[in-house]
């Protein structure tokens, strides 16, 4: 059977091999589709993971800075660190936004970190090329994936920042690469309005008729400051002491700050089950359907080659060959078909697709072994027409006209 099966496909070995390949590329996009559903998986934990925090402090009753907007008093980290089981605090914001270098931008994940040192919570926790920032202005570090390098200017907003090292795998849930500037500079970035805004907001104010300046003296400057301050942070990270609970220290919190507080698990049930629930479901429909078609393909190759050897299924028959023997024949051709179908596309997406692709695509074993079983029952299923179609063969064909 297995001599039948390998004759047959070395007679026809054109179309098994073209055919291999298409389906492979059909094959090498499925699981280059898992990969991307892992690399958004995996990005929301190296997100978590290069915070370097235990507990996220965020404005009430938000889903916290990565999926809603937040707005924090800056000096709140103050009475949290003085908290029992709190071993260090920092506020944190984030924006999203383009960073331009020269004539180009670069779509990033603009974070602002207080002043410290490497274990600080929020800051990259290594680096692969150059210096941590050492100072409180006009200084970033930036990912790799930004393309920037050493000594770079970069333009963020109306400032000017010069790059002093480099990082690696530090991005945002949706795999937007970080760039880490001062504290200060990202909440004037985020926070503070523009100078003809600010000129407006001063006449508006002036002109406001129920404003009663000459009975409230100085009331007015200190509206104007109160208006254009930027004294706001998007989240104050925290690290729970060795020996304390995270979920007790978030409950001291939530009961005596009135603030909104996450811990890790929370906080990535929000990332993996919210943000990008909608994107697993596209994906999961995606891969139904490249199933789906994928089976079609190898059924209607199978079966085409099936009706071209009418005759020579029939001269089995005549000579007793049993119909088990027939179907494991196809069946053979079908499994075949699939396998170099998976190698082809294997190779596709691990050498091809995850490199270029622009997004981070997370290619694991699991998910190999997985595919292949798939494609191996796809392939016994689609065999199943042409394995009806052969038993159905009359022997008297054999000796037709």
């Amino acid at each position: 059977m297995i001599s039948l099966a390998g004759r047959d496909i070395m007679n026809a070995w054109g179309k098994f091999v073209f055919t291999g390949l298409g389906l492979g590329l059909l094959i090498g996009v499925t699981l280059s589709m898992a990969g991307i559903y892992r690399g958004m998986v995996d990005d929301g934990k190296a997100l978590l993971d290069n915070s370097g925090a235990d507990l996220w402090v965020v404005q009430k009753d938000t889903l916290g800075p990565y999926a809603e907007a937040s707005s924090v008093y800056d000096d709140t980290w103050r009475g949290i660190h003085a908290m029992p089981g709190v071993a260090r605090v920092a506020n944190v914001t984030y924006l999203t936004m383009q960073v331009r270098q020269g004539d180009r931008d670069v779509r990033s994940m603009v974070t602002g970190v207080m002043a410290g040192e490497p274990g600080t919570p929020g800051w990259p926790p290594y680096l692969v090329a150059g210096r941590q920032i050492t100072r409180g202005h006009y200084e970033a570090v930036a990912d790799i994936a930004t393309g920037f390098n050493l000594g770079d200017r970069l333009q963020i907003r109306r400032n000017h920042y010069t790059v002093v090292g480099l990082t690696r795998r530090m991005v945002s849930s949706g795999g937007d690469p970080i760039v880490f500037i001062p504290l200060k500079d990202a909440q004037e970035t985020q926070f503070l309005k523009d100078n003809d805004a600010i000129l407006q907001q001063r006449r508006r104010t002036t002109a406001n008729p129920n404003f009663n300046r000459p009975q409230i003296p100085g009331l007015l400057e200190a509206v104007i400051a109160l208006q254009s301050s930027n004294a706001y942070v998007n989240a104050v990270l925290v690290q729970v002491a060795t020996g304390h609970d995270a979920e007790e220290v978030a409950q001291s919190i939530r009961r005596w700050k009135r603030l909104t507080v996450y811990t890790r698990s929370q906080m990535e049930e929000i990332l993996i089950g919210k943000l990008i629930a909608t994107s697993a479901k596209q994906i999961a429909m995606f891969l139904v359907i490249l199933s789906i078609v994928s089976a079609a393909i190898v059924a209607f190759i199978i079966y085409t080659l099936t009706l071209g050897k009418i005759r020579e299924i029939a001269v089995l028959k005549l000579i007793g060959t049993r119909n088990r023997t027939i179907a494991g024949l196809i069946m053979q051709q079908s499994i075949a078909l699939g396998i170099i179908g998976f190698v082809v596309g294997k190779i596709t997406a691990t050498l091809l697709m995850a490199p270029i692709f622009p997004k981070y695509v997370l290619l694991e074993p699991l998910d190999s072994v997985i595919g292949f079983v798939a494609v191996v029952v796809i392939c016994i299923l689609a065999s199943i027409f042409a394995i009806r179609a052969a038993l159905k063969v009359d022997p008297a064909e054999a000796i037709g006209s």
